[in-house]
This record gives structure tokens, sequence and C-alpha cells, in this order.
């Protein structure tokens, strides 16, 4: 498996004084996804759960529901110039009867740390039907519960304490217990990786969760926490007005600036009580 961070030379300036230091640097490289060997997209992300974060992009996508819809994957071979494997290149082979992602899943360009839905013909293309009703989760949690995660969120990002630079995505449940949490260089790649962990232990639909984010609520994030039957969506930052329509029209809980003890409720405000 590819390096999460490195190490390198620095100068820093404080004070009037040049300071030579060595600084840790979270690893950002390519991983392109094949289905079938035909290319599907290239993302740039941190290295690390790689299997999660293809199922979570397919699973947002609406190619999979289940773990079985996923036959194999596989790291093809690709080598950097020391000749030792780059774990850059993902094959997916999906099971029996199930159809591979349309063209207009496909991007048209490289999907950056800083891009989600980039390279997407239309804004129509990433309205996927979900397979199942957001709307109809009785999810309730406790206001209290909702504001303490954020902080949860950071104090379980490990790396981002040596780096200082990397999202977050983190799964509680409505009580506030830590399901899983994930980081990368790119929000939407922490989304995914933290859905697609769920979806591979049998967990989606992801009714009575709390889906938590670093930074803001894009359009592509509700999206994802739709398609994976999330109901509740929380942000420490704003929401994209495109993002506040998907969580009305889907029935999702979109809560942003969620910090301290005070929080913006977009959508379906009943469900904090």
């Amino acid at each position: 498996m590819g390096r999460v961070t490195v190490r390198r030379k620095t100068t820093r300036l404080a004070a009037g004084r040049r300071i030579e230091r060595v600084d840790t640097l979270v690893v950002e490289e390519p991983l392109e996804l094949r289905v079938g060997g035909e290319s599907l997209q290239v993302t740039m992300r941190t290295p690390g759960d790689d299997f999660d974060l293809a199922t979570g992009f397919l699973l947002a996508e609406g190619v999979i529901t289940k773990p079985s819809d996923v036959l194999s994957m596989r790291y093809c071979a690709g080598v950097d110039a020391n000749g030792e494997q780059t774990y850059n290149l993902l094959d997916i082979t999906l099971a029996r009867g199930v159809e591979a992602p349309p063209k207009s899943a496909r991007r048209n360009t490289t999907v950056t740390s800083a891009c989600g839905v980039c390279g997407k013909d239309s804004l129509e293309d990433v309205r996927t039907k979900a397979a199942w009703a957001v709307a109809e989760d009785a999810a309730a949690v406790k206001a209290e519960v909702l504001a303490s995660l954020p902080v949860r969120l950071r104090e379980a990002q490990k790396i981002f304490d040596r780096t200082g630079g990397l999202h977050a995505a983190g799964l509680f449940t409505a009580e506030g217990d830590l399901l899983a949490v994930k980081e990368d260089v790119g929000r939407h790649n922490a989304v995914d990786k933290v859905l697609g962990q769920a979806l591979r232990e049998g967990r989606v639909p992801l009714r009575g969760t709390v889906l938590a984010v670093s930074g803001r609520a894009s359009f592509e994030l509700a999206q994802k926490a739709v398609m994976a039957g999330v109901p509740v969506l929380a942000a420490v930052s704003a929401p994209s007005s495109l993002a506040v329509e998907l969580a009305e029209e889907s029935g999702l809980t979109l809560a942003g600036f969620v910090r301290d003890d005070t929080m913006n409720l977009y959508t379906r405000p009943e469900r904090i009580v």
C-alpha cells in the first residue's frame, strides 16, 4: 500500500528568523478506477482504504446497493521509478446481472481533491434515483449530540494531527456512537470511504445514522448521503444551494455551521430534538 505521509525539508519564517526543519505532508496520488477493464474515473486521493473508496463511489452512482454486487477488486500492475507497486490502478468486476456504470457516470476529467462532480455531462446526471426513501426515516437526534459530532470527528483525525491537511467524514448512530471515520485530501473521497466501508460490512441502508463532514456540504455529499440511506448530514461549514435543494426533495435533514452549541437546520428540522 502507498504511503499516507511523507517527510520534506522546509524553511520556516517566524519573527524574522529562518528555521530549517522537516515537515510531514499528506500524500496525494491518482487512483484510476476501472470496471470490467474499462476506465471509469481518475481521482486524486490519499492512499489507503481504496476498496472502500471504490465501493462508496459505485454506491453513490447507483451502480451497487449491496456487497454481493461486487464480485472482486484487485490492484493492477503499476510500478514507480524504483520498481515498486504504486497501487494506483484498481480494477473492479461486478457480479452477474449488475449493470456497469453508464457513460454519464464516467468522468471526462481527472477528479481533483477539491472537485467531486467535475467532468459530469450535466447536473441531471447526478440526480440518481435512490434505492431507499430517506424521507421515511424516523430518526431523531438530540441537538446536543449533533453539536458534539464535529469535535469528536476532529479528535478522531489521526493523520490530520501530523499534517493539518486532510478532510474527514464520520458515521455516527443517532445516539452519537462513532461507527467509522475516514480521512482524505478530498472531502468526497472521505465520504466514499466511510459509506463504502458501511456497504462492505452490510450496513446499507444506513437508517438512523448521521454523516458528519469537515468543511462544507456540497451537492455531491448530499447525494452520497441520500444514496446510502443516511437521514442526517451535518457539516462544519455552509451547504450549497443545490445541496439544500436536493435535501429538500429527498427528505434529508441537512445541518450546516454545526459548531459549539449552534447550527443551522436547512431541511427536515423536526429530526433534531
